[in-house]
């Protein structure tokens, strides 16, 4: 496993712990399908919310904020309905998708970072 690679399941960690402490319960992590992934599956109360966790050491591609595309925005959503499509207990709860940027030593969390529609 590369230093990237084993910064991610950190960087996770982290934005749990830090969700955690802002009242948001994980109830799942790292939920995978063919052609897409969520990092962090939380509730807020009654809203499920759809983590995407993105860990940059330096600015030089953009930060994290811009690792963030149209395209990987497209994966989260995909995965996000297969979840709620194996949870029903959810299926009526209202839904956001989340981002926790860290970029460096800085942590940001941006709520409703993207929508479904």
């Amino acid at each position: 496993m590369s230093a990237t690679q084993a910064s991610g399941p950190a960087a996770e960690e982290i934005a749990a712990g830090y969700l955690a402490g802002r009242g948001l319960r994980v109830v799942d992590r790292n939920f995978r399908i063919r052609r897409g992934e969520v990092d962090l599956i939380c509730l807020d109360g009654p809203a499920v919310v759809f983590v995407e966790v993105r860990l940059r050491c330096h600015a030089g591609f953009g930060g994290a904020a811009a690792s963030i595309t149209a395209a990987k925005q497209a994966k989260i959503i995909l995965a996000a309905r297969y979840w709620l499509a194996r949870h029903r207990q959810y299926a009526e709860s209202p839904c956001r998708f989340d981002c926790v940027l860290l970029d460096g030593q800085k942590l940001e969390w941006l709520r409703d970072a993207f929508s479904a529609d």
